[in-house]
């Protein structure tokens, strides 16, 4: 497909990095755009079961290379992107680093700033982030030891939660019973975290690079918490999560909830992101406890966009300047959703 000066001049290209698996999110932007903008994709190595929906795709170098800015940068001169929309926890800190680079040449990062990138991907300042302004978490530590002497004290109790510190998915993350397989599974998750990406920025402190985390008991919930591009709340869409694999939903019903609702508003007044904020809630005892806090589109915003929501067109009228429709982000409430399998051929 030749590429016109025409459509470089006057449409809305968008540019997912690091697009993965993320085939829906592709076809969204499309029906988004309308045929009033191009949907570039980009991922690190040639075999991304995305490029196959993506109107232009093409191998960039690994996220922690350092030509990968400036291969991004060339890229949106070239083809005149408009924004680029990140789509993987790892890429979202170098961007959000390299902000004013991309305004330079007026592409948008839709990336939230490193303040809230620090707090979301690691997950000890999350849990700092959450105690400091008075919302529930699950006792967290970032200590063996300090954690053995709680459980020996009675404040904390088996099983337990081993995760890393810099992490997502499900990568490393170990339940243990007992005090012998704490100390076994802790090493072993810090042994794995350096056989995976998630070495990058767990190299930043690999002796505190492991989490141990009290387990709750109760019913899991996913929110996508939605801000405008200057950081304003619009809406919070609640989820209740019937079935996980591999750390992503599988199946999960949209509901009301006030309670939850309530909470996606107070997060987004401190924390001020931008664009989806991805949530994962337990519903303990009648309390909501913050799990983990994901600064980007989630596994689970399928559901939201199943019950009517459409990000990707609110987010392509913010960039243009217009004014979107509040209907674009209301949700209907019962719907239940369930991802498939299907297989994508790729072409060398």
């Amino acid at each position: 497909m030749s590429y016109t000066q025409n459509q470089k001049d006057n449409a809305t290209n968008i540019l997912l990095t690091s697009v993965g698996r993320r085939s829906y999110l592709v076809n969204y932007f499309k029906d988004a755009l309308k045929g009033e903008g191009k949907v570039h994709v980009c991922n690190s190595i040639a075999n991304t079961p995305a490029f196959k929906n993506a109107d232009y795709s093409i191998v960039s170098p690994q996220i922690y290379d350092e030509r990968y800015i400036s291969f991004l940068k060339d890229y949106c001169i070239q083809y005149n992107i408009k924004a680029i929309i990140s789509l993987f926890d790892i890429d979202l800190p170098i961007l959000a680093k390299n902000k004013k680079i991309f305004d330079e040449i007026g592409t948008k990062l839709v990336v939230s700033d490193e303040r809230v990138i620090n707090i979301c991907n690691d997950k000890w300042n999350t849990y700092k982030f959450l105690i400091d302004n008075n919302f529930n978490a699950p006792k967290t530590y970032v200590n063996l030891e300090d954690a053995l002497k709680d459980i020996n004290k009675g404040e904390l109790s088996y099983p337990v939660i081993i995760k890393p510190r810099w992490g997502m998915g499900s990568i490393s993350v170990y339940e243990a019973d007992n005090e012998e397989e704490l100390k076994i599974l802790y090493k072993k998750s810090k042994h794995n975290i350096m056989n995976t990406y998630l070495k990058f920025e767990s190299n930043e402190n690999l002796n505190k690079s492991v989490l141990i985390q009290e387990k709750l008991k109760g019913q899991e919930y996913g929110l996508d918490v939605i801000n405008d591009l200057d950081g304003n709340y619009q809406n919070t869409i609640v989820k209740k999560k019937n079935a996980m694999r591999s750390g992503e939903t599988d199946c999960a019903e949209v509901i009301l909830n006030s309670n939850l609702k309530q909470l996606g508003n107070e997060i987004s007044s401190v924390l001020k992101h931008i664009g989806n904020l991805d949530m994962d809630i337990f519903l303990s005892e009648n309390k909501a406890y913050i799990l983990e806090m994901n600064a980007r589109f989630g596994g689970g915003y399928p559901f939201s966009h199943l019950a009517g929501v459409d990000l990707p067109k609110a987010i392509i009228n913010w960039i243009n300047g217009e004014k979107c429709d509040k209907d674009l982000l209301i949700e209907k409430r019962n719907v239940i959703g369930h991802k498939d399998i299907s297989i994508v051929e790729i072409k060398y």
